[in-house]
């Protein structure tokens, strides 16, 4: 059984103490392939290092987090155009656009997910997208970049049904992850209306652990948790949900 965790930060400081014997815990349980998504370029060395660790396994994205984009975004928007020039990435990402924190820079979040997505169309990559109270924003800009060579992953997904098949017919598949093991999570409401060739398996650790974990540090070896939940869900066992989900990866990052 191969799962895939579609978006993990295992360069984030929460695994300085234990980050090797976590990635191989999480290779223990069936969870060997890690799709990487940047932040911004204070992190792009510690991605190469993963990658050089662990070739076979850690597969990186590049991009600018909605979060990180301040005063200095259009440096951080040149250094993600030169990181993508130089060497092969799997997607662009994790882009979008987050106004829980901060709607000062809704303009420039805007400018740089747009941009962002036409780096997307240039390179044939997929993006990752980050949307954090901002559907109405995101989708204004999906909108106006609406393409057939626009595809990707609505990361995190925790909208409702009518977005999430918004997000579908943009060519989106839908990341899901701990939120789908939560009492008050809601999308587990109506995810067996969701043909499963849209889904995909993430845990954003080391954040947003499924239960029984949720409040603790989240790691790669709990998609496989994920992935039971959705077995519960979808009424199918969790190898068919591992071949499926990870079929669906691979759709999306080409590898």
């Amino acid at each position: 059984m191969i799962l895939t965790d579609t978006h993990t930060h295992l360069y984030s400081e929460e695994f300085d103490q234990d980050r090797t014997e976590m990635i191989q815990r999480a290779i223990g349980v069936g969870v060997s392939r890690f799709f990487v998504p940047s932040i911004d370029s204070n992190y792009t060395q510690k991605m190469y290092d993963l990658e050089a660790q662990f070739p076979e396994n850690i597969h990186l994205m590049m991009g600018l987090h909605p979060t990180y984009v301040k005063e200095n975004y259009l440096e951080e928007l040149a250094h993600v155009e030169t990181e993508l020039d130089k060497k092969k990435f799997y997607a662009v990402g994790e882009i979008g656009i987050d106004l829980f924190w901060d709607k000062s820079f809704l303009k420039q979040q805007q400018h740089a997910f747009q941009h962002q997505i036409q780096l997307a169309k240039k390179y044939k990559l997929a993006i990752n997208i980050h949307c954090r109270d901002a559907f109405d924003e995101v989708f204004e800009v999906l909108d106006s970049e609406k393409a057939l060579d626009l595809f990707g992953i609505f990361h995190c997904f925790t909208g409702d049904f009518g977005q999430a098949k918004r997000a579908i017919d943009l060519n989106m598949r839908l990341g899901i992850g701990g939120v789908a093991t939560f009492k008050n999570g809601k999308i587990d409401q109506f995810l067996n209306e969701i043909d499963l060739k849209h889904i995909v398996l993430e845990t954003d650790s080391p954040y947003l652990a499924p239960v029984p974990f949720r409040g603790k540090r989240n790691e790669s070896s709990y998609t496989k948790l994920v992935a039971e939940r959705l077995s519960q869900i979808y009424q199918l066992p969790i190898e068919e949900i591992a071949r499926i989900t990870t079929e669906n990866s691979k759709a999306i990052f080409g590898i």
